[in-house]
């Protein structure tokens, strides 16, 4: 059983329904889960906020988070996930953005940076990683993980 097909059972199970935000990975997060049968009942939609003024004008990330903390951000994760979250009217919705690559990093944001936000009743929470190798690894990393953030919501609801 893949993790989205873990997903999608578990979020049936506890009829719970989930969102997505993302950014590096294109959609990939949607993709996964839309590719389960069955996910239509509890995957309310995604956006790919891959532009700052999508982050800004549809997930509502204020742009002095954009202009201080950047799009790569536990800030901007946090909003981006908060903001699926009320714009789809999910339980839980995960969000992602990241350096992919090759380009683009830094010292301070390198290749393979992606912080991930997952917004519940509770709150929302983020976290960091850095994943190896080039961008479709690294998308696809993320893509994964993400989907294992989202098991790990409805487990502690």
């Amino acid at each position: 059983m893949t993790t989205a097909e873990k997903l999608v059972k578990a979020l049936i199970d506890k009829k719970i329904t989930c969102a997505t935000a993302e950014s590096c990975t294109g959609g990939g997060v949607g993709y996964a889960i839309t590719g389960v049968p069955g996910s239509s009942a509890v995957f309310r939609g995604g956006v790919i906020s891959y532009d700052n003024s999508v982050k800004r004008e549809v997930l509502g990330v204020s742009e002095e988070v954009l202009s201080t903390q950047g799009a790569v951000s536990p800030e901007c994760a946090a909003a981006m996930a908060k903001g699926a979250q009320r714009l789809l009217g999910a339980d839980l919705a995960v969000s992602l953005t990241g350096i992919a690559g090759p380009g683009g990093g830094s010292v301070e944001k390198p290749v393979g940076l992606v912080w991930f936000g997952l917004a519940s009743a509770t709150g929302v929470a983020t976290e960091k990683k850095v994943f190896p190798g080039g961008r479709d690894a690294v998308r696809t990393a993320a893509i994964e993980y993400a989907l294992r953030l989202l098991i790990s919501g409805i487990c502690t609801r």
